[in-house]
């Protein structure tokens, strides 16, 4: 069953409230579903944070709520709670053909969700062996990563960047850095330098966004990927996709494709979200640059203060219970979906109870994930937001926001909050080789 059939009482299992058939006297839920239920979508949920934190003090560390077209699934608010469910591949697998609204027809395949739910033939969504088999792969070719030139290709697009706006003085770094940098390195990285141009970052936004030029603009880059793969195939070099080639796993040419598309767009996305993030921090909490500039913070130490207080990933979809089990107090039955959801989960109060606090020399945050399907390319994003952000910062030491800090708005999903733009000033630069 779902939450829609067995939803959750409070949080205890033995609680004797039923959401289901209305939500408790004076509950603003009333009005949002079936149920009482909270809506992620539409009008209410424009606030995912302050609804989380609503969710949280009526339900406890794990809620029921409704996706799209009022589908049901779980969220998971509790810091604990998220990694039960990605640390126990026996209770919970990211197969979502297990869904029970998927088997039973209220999930169809044009939902607007199915992109992120669907399953696949990649090790993100494989279990067992086949997903032994494909995630050494993927990560066998990452450990032959060579990170000192990683970060030196880091370095040099840093550079190049800066180069094209540092003359006028001002510049949106999101726009003109953030979604540029990690697209630049991983071209690098995968094998196909000479496919990076604005071209290939505005299809990979594009598509990411899901836009009416969304399914021709994941074409654009999936035409990228399929010659990179069969030149590979031909003459293997010492790049990413040439090890994935030849890994003992034999992968399939649909196979590479398919994991270099993973690892394109979630270290893409991922990435930019973080250097927009972590840019956004400095130049917003004067506190926070003060630490930097007085030596009592790193960068790569500021870097993971961001990942705990804007995780590039707010919610990922999904896991999926293969048995009845519990989680945070709540009767979980087989077949429901869990939103596993690092960004409520890192500001759980039990975990964190004073938000201000800093979390340096603290990595125990949940925006990579963890368990078997834990990001296999983490230290390649924390690189590339490490280098850039620090190389940036050397480069244009007077940088400021130019414009009020209320001003700066997101484009939010369920799934992520994107700046949309980072406009800033400084003295107009020469630019550098």
């Amino acid at each position: 069953m779902t939450p829609e059939h067995q939803p959750p009482t409070g949080t205890s299992a033995t609680d004797t409230h039923d959401p289901l058939f209305g939500p408790p006297p004076g509950c603003p839920a009333g009005a949002l579903g079936p149920g009482g239920l909270h809506r992620l979508y539409g009008a209410g949920a424009e606030d995912l944070d302050d609804l989380y934190e609503r969710l949280r003090e009526q339900y406890g560390p794990v809620a029921p709520v409704l996706l799209h077209d009022d589908v049901p699934m779980w969220v998971v608010l509790g810091h604990a709670e998220n990694l039960q469910v990605v640390r126990s591949p026996s209770q919970y697998t990211r197969d979502s053909r297990i869904w029970a609204p998927l088997l039973d027809g209220r999930v169809k395949q044009d939902h607007p969700l199915m992109p992120h739910i669907a399953w696949q033939p990649i090790c993100s969504h494989a279990e067992g062996d086949e997903h032994l088999r494909l995630r050494n792969a993927v990560t066998s070719a990452m450990a032959t990563i060579d990170h000192r030139s990683v970060r030196r290709h880091i370095g040099g697009h840093t550079q190049h960047l800066a180069n094209s706006f540092c003359e006028r003085g001002r510049a949106d770094l999101v726009a003109q850095f953030a979604e540029h940098l990690p697209m630049a390195v991983l071209c690098e990285i995968l094998g196909m330098p000479e496919e990076y141009n604005d071209r290939m970052v505005q299809a990979a936004r594009d598509a990411l966004k899901g836009t009416e030029t969304a399914i021709q603009s994941h074409a654009y880059v999936m035409d990228a990927l399929n010659r990179l793969t069969l030149r590979r195939r031909a003459r293997p070099e010492d790049d990413f996709t040439s090890h994935l080639v030849m890994h003992e796993a034999k992968l399939s040419d649909d196979e590479v494709r398919e994991h270099l598309r993973l690892v394109l767009f979630a270290a893409y996305e991922a990435t930019a979200n973080l250097l927009a993030n972590a840019l956004r921090m400095v130049l917003t909490e004067p506190g926070f640059r003060a630490r930097l500039n007085g030596g009592q913070m790193t960068v790569p130490e500021a870097i993971e203060q961001s990942l705990w207080d804007e995780p590039p990933f707010s919610t990922v979809f999904g896991y999926f219970a293969k048995q009845d089990t519990e989680l945070g107090g709540q009767r979980i039955a087989k077949g429901d979906g869990i939103l596993f959801a690092p960004a409520p989960g890192n500001i759980d109060p039990r975990v964190r109870p004073d938000l201000a606090a800093s979390m340096q020399g603290n990595r125990s945050h949940l925006a990579f994930g963890g368990g078997p399907h834990e990001c296999p390319g983490q230290d390649i994003g924390r690189a590339i937001a490490d280098v850039g952000v620090d190389a940036l910062l050397t480069r244009l030491p007077d940088v400021q926001l130019a414009c009020a800090e209320d001003d700066l708005r997101w484009r939010s999903s369920i799934a992520s909050r994107h700046l949309v733009s980072l406009p800033v000033r400084f003295e107009p630069k020469p630019q550098q080789d």
